[in-house]
C-alpha cells in the first residue's frame, strides 16, 4: 500500500514515516494542504487538520469533491464539531494524536476493506437466499428482503464465507469501524433484526462468546 501522509510536523511525520514502513505501507510526505491537494493519486490519504496553509477540513472538502480515495483524518484537535464536519465531508475514519503506529495501520486496514472495490461475481447465491452487490438488493426466495445498510453489509460480510464464524470484533471494525464505541448490544439487535427478516433465526447462528456464522436453509 502506497498513502500519502500530510502532516506538517517533522517531528512526527518523520517516526511515523519509518513506522510505517515495517509494515511494509510506503508513505509519501507533504506538510501543506497545497501540496495535498497536487500530489499524484495514492491508495490512502492520512490527513492532519493543523496545516499551515490550508486548513486540513477545507483539504479534505476538496479532495472528496474530486474523488472517493480512501481518508483518516489525524488530529491534536478535541472538539467534536471538527471530527463530525471531517466525518460528515467523507472522512472514512479518525484518529485523536497522540496514537501509536500499530493503531493506525490497524485503521488503515479496516478502512481499505470496507473501500477496496470488489471483483467479485455480482450476484451471490446461497440457497434459496440472493444477493447483489451492484444493486445492494436481497432476495429469499425470490421475494425482496428490505434491509436497512447495515443490515445489508451484516448480511454480505457473513455470506462471504457462509459456514465460517465471524468474530464479534471483526464484525464491528468492519462495518462500524474501530472507532465505534457505541452500545454494547447494537450488533446484537441489527443481527435479531436481520434474523426477523429472513424469517427464519436458523440463518445466522450465534456462537456465544465468539461470533456469529450464516447457516445456509433449505
Amino acid at each position: 500500500m502506497r498513502v500519502l501522509l500530510v502532516e506538517d510536523d517533522e517531528s512526527i511525520a518523520e517516526p511515523l514515516v519509518d513506522g510505517l514502513a515495517r509494515y511494509g505501507i510506503v508513505a509519501d510526505h507533504v506538510a501543506t494542504g497545497a501540496a495535498a491537494l497536487a500530489a499524484p493519486p495514492t491508495d490512502m490519504v492520512l490527513l492532519d487538520l493543523g496545516l499551515p496553509d490550508i486548513d486540513g477540513i477545507e483539504v479534505c472538502r476538496r479532495l472528496r469533491r474530486d474523488g472517493d480515495i480512501p481518508l483518516i483524518m489525524l488530529t491534536a484537535r478535541g472538539d467534536e464539531t471538527d471530527r463530525v464536519l471531517g466525518l460528515e465531508l467523507g472522512a472514512d475514519d479518525y484518529l485523536p494524536k497522540p496514537f501509536s503506529v500499530r493503531e493506525l495501520v490497524a485503521r488503515m486496514r479496516a478502512v481499505d476493506r470496507r473501500t477496496r472495490p470488489s471483483a467479485e461475481v455480482p450476484v451471490r447465491t446461497h440457497g434459496p437466499l440472493s444477493i447483489d452487490t451492484r444493486t445492494r438488493e436481497v432476495r429469499l426466495h425470490r421475494i425482496p428482503v428490505s434491509l436497512s445498510p447495515k443490515e445489508y453489509d451484516l448480511l454480505l460480510l457473513l455470506a462471504a464465507d457462509p459456514g465460517a464464524v465471524v468474530a464479534r470484533r471483526h464484525i464491528l471494525d468492519t462495518i462500524w469501524g474501530p472507532s465505534f464505541f457505541g452500545p454494547g448490544k447494537t450488533l446484537d439487535f441489527h443481527v435479531a433484526s436481520l434474523r426477523r427478516k429472513l424469517g427464519d433465526a436458523g440463518w445466522i447462528e450465534n456462537r456465544r462468546g465468539v461470533g456469529f456464522r450464516l447457516v445456509v436453509q433449505a
